[in-house]
């Protein structure tokens, strides 16, 4: 492939297909390399993605994206043992516009990169990037397979072990940044489905979990409702896993078995196990010469310890780095002086400013407290707010007691929460 591309995306998931896609619709010459052999092949993880940053350049997508269901209801609860307790929350407004949607990466990644293509984008698949190309110390197109193709400007897409953000120099890995998500698709009945949620049709459920469900390490399980089928999963911080020494099959094999988790899969069948690193604290330099760096290659995701957040983020930094190559374009400047205007943009966005909102959290999230010491008291204190054994106690004296010892923890836990959420 001799001819010299405006743009060269590496990576075909949300963020690499949303650069495609704006460069295309803006006249210019941009190609997309994926290493699967086809658009979301690669990309396991992912089973939600919130709406807003799509629809502002593609409004009304969902019209003919293959999306699962659109979320309505909103569960987030604590495991212990043999009991749960759950804060549930319904709002037939996230219908209309959709809040958010449960999606399958294979389906909705293969459509959005076809979107690109539709518009003028030129898509390779089952190509693996092996290196960049320089010229005068600027990054000048990569080298695939012994071929050396050429670009103004090279857009890494490719996930949140970025092997182009590493090789530009912008960003060094540590186990510690990182965690492990682990999903399986189980296959069940439509109906059953909406039954055991409680959901209408085409309706959408995310659940979250905290407590008996990670082994003690910091991270949590969830499900999201497809039409006919479940992804349910477990996010557990890397270098806890190791230093546990515990095998990751078996902290979700134990989360399927939870009496909570065990009646909602009940009769499924397993369609597929996938499992996807997941950058944390792992924020690379976001350009440099000839260079931008989007989506989870950038660590740019969001971790509210509520709300999972990394496909709007990716979407958003893709349009972005399409404006930064059309700046760059018109003043015929491809310096990182010059390119560094996609940063701008991202702080002029919701991108950086909803990271910057909520920094404190991924510290905040790694306290095991969270895990152990505050699900079991949840759970202990509903329990016998609720058991009649002739020894009642007001709610408030019950509250005293299960709390005692970790009054002053909980204080300092609860500050430290109200500053990072």
């Amino acid at each position: 492939m001799t001819e010299k591309f405006d743009a060269i995306i590496v990576g075909a998931g949300p963020g690499g297909s949303a650069a495609a896609y704006s460069l295309a619709k803006m006249g210019f010459n941009a190609l997309i390399v994926e290493r699967g052999k086809y658009p979301g092949a690669k990309n396991v993880m992912g089973g939600r993605m919130y709406a807003h940053a799509l629809n502002r350049f593609m409004p009304g997508f969902w019209k003919e994206a293959p999306i699962e269901r659109m979320v309505t209801r909103e569960k987030l609860t604590f495991l212990c043992n043999e009991a749960s307790v759950s804060l549930d929350f319904q709002d037939g407004e996230f219908r209309e516009p959709p809040n958010s949607f449960t999606i399958l990466r294979a389906n909705f990644d293969q459509w959005f990169a076809n979107k690109a293509v539709e518009a003028g984008a030129t898509l390779v698949p089952n190509i693996r990037v092996d290196d960049l190309l320089w010229r005068e110390k600027k990054v000048a197109g990569i080298i695939a397979g012994g071929d050396k193709i050429e670009a103004n400007v090279v857009i890494a897409a490719d996930g949140g072990v970025s092997l182009m953000a590493e090789k530009a120099g912008l960003k060094k890995f540590e186990v510690k940044q990182f965690a492990l998500g682990m999903k399986e698709i189980i296959e069940l009945p439509e109906k059953t489905i909406e039954d055991r949620f409680n959901l209408a049709h085409e309706e959408g459920a995310a659940q979250l979990f905290i407590g008996q469900c990670t082994k003690e390490i910091p991270g949590g399980g969830f499900i999201y409702t497809n039409k006919t089928s479940l992804s349910v999963g477990i996010v557990v911080y890397i270098d806890r896993l190791i230093e546990k020494k515990i095998d990751s099959h078996e902290i979700i094999r134990e989360f399927n078995e939870n009496p909570v988790v065990s009646k909602l899969i009940e009769g499924g069948k397993i369609l597929e196990y996938s499992a996807h690193v997941i950058p944390e604290t792992s924020r690379s330099r976001l350009f440099t010469d000839g260079m931008l760096v989007v989506g989870d290659a950038g660590g740019l995701v969001v971790n509210s310890g509520i709300t999972l957040r990394g496909m709007d983020m990716a979407i958003a930094s893709g349009a972005a780095a399409a404006e930064a190559v059309k700046n760059a374009m018109g003043k015929n400047d491809f310096s990182k002086e010059c390119l560094s205007y996609y940063e701008d943009l991202l702080r002029k966005d919701f991108v950086l400013k909803d990271i910057a909102t909520f920094n404190k959290a991924p510290e905040f999230l790694q306290n095991d407290r969270l895990y152990t010491l505050y699900p079991e008291i949840a759970c202990r204190l509903f329990h016998k707010l609720w058991a009649v054994d002739g020894a009642k106690k007001r709610a408030f004296d019950e509250l005293l007691e299960g709390t005692k010892g970790n009054r002053t923890n909980m204080i300092l836990d609860l500050l430290k929460g109200l500053r990072a959420l």
